[in-house]
C-alpha cells in the first residue's frame, strides 16, 4: 500500500474544516489513507514567527470573506462563528485521546463533528459547557473526555504532537505531506490531486 497523506488541522482554522470535507475523499480515489494530526495553530505561527491573517487588520475583512467564499466554492455549509479565533487545546486533547484509546476512526469522528459544530452552528469549543455538547452529541462520554483536559499526560501527548508538526515543516493549517511533498493550505487541493495521480512534474503552462 502507498505512504498514507499526513493532514494537520486546527479545531479553529475555517480552512482546515473546508479541507477535512474533502481530504479523505480525495485521498480514497487515489488509493491512499489520511494519518489526521490535530495540533494548534498557536504554536506553528510562533514557530515560523508568524501571526494569523485576522489578526493583520488589513488582511482581516477579506479573510473573513475568504472564508465564506472558499466554502461555498467548496460545496459545504459554513457558519462563521461569532467567537473566532478561539483555543481548541481542550478538543485536540480529546483528539489524541480517543486516537490512542479507541482508534483513529474514533478521533477522525471526533474531528469532524467538532469542526462541524464550531463552524455549521457556532458552537465555542472553548467553552467547556459547548463543548461537553459537542462530546455528547458526538457520542462521547463527556466526564471522560473532561478528565483528559487536565490530565498531564494528555498536555504532553499534545505537546509532542505540536513539537512534530514543527519539526516536519508544519507552519499552518491545512497542511498536508505527500510523499515527502508540502503543500499548505486548502486551496491545494487541484495540486494535491494532480501529485496523487502521478503528475509530479507538473505542466508549466501560464494561463
Amino acid at each position: 500500500m502507498r505512504p498514507p497523506i499526513d493532514f494537520y488541522f486546527d479545531f479553529s482554522s475555517p480552512y482546515s474544516y473546508i479541507a477535512s470535507e474533502w481530504i479523505d475523499a480525495v485521498a480514497a480515489r487515489h488509493g491512499r489513507m489520511v494519518r489526521w494530526h490535530a495540533v494548534l495553530l498557536g504554536a506553528t505561527f510562533q514557530a515560523a514567527g508568524l501571526k494569523s491573517p485576522v489578526d493583520h487588520p488589513i488582511k482581516r475583512e477579506y479573510s473573513l470573506r475568504d472564508f465564506a467564499r472558499s466554502a461555498r466554492f467548496a460545496g459545504v455549509p459554513y457558519t462563521h462563528p461569532d467567537r473566532f479565533p478561539v483555543t481548541t487545546q481542550n478538543a485536540a486533547r480529546v483528539f489524541w485521546w480517543l486516537n490512542d484509546t479507541a482508534g483513529p476512526e474514533r478521533a477522525v469522528a471526533w474531528a469532524h463533528a467538532g469542526l462541524r459544530a464550531y463552524f455549521t452552528q457556532g458552537q465555542d469549543l472553548s467553552d467547556p459547557a459547548v463543548l461537553r455538547g459537542a462530546l455528547l452529541t458526538a457520542g462521547i462520554v463527556a466526564s471522560q473526555a473532561e478528565a483528559v483536559y487536565t490530565d498531564p499526560a494528555w498536555k504532553e501527548r499534545l505537546r509532542r504532537e505540536n513539537d512534530k508538526a514543527i519539526a516536519a515543516g508544519v507552519f499552518g493549517a491545512p497542511f498536508f505531506v505527500v510523499d515527502g511533498e508540502p503543500f499548505w493550505g486548502n486551496d491545494r487541493r487541484p495540486q494535491i490531486e494532480a501529485w496523487l495521480a502521478g503528475q509530479a512534474d507538473f505542466d508549466h503552462t501560464v494561463l
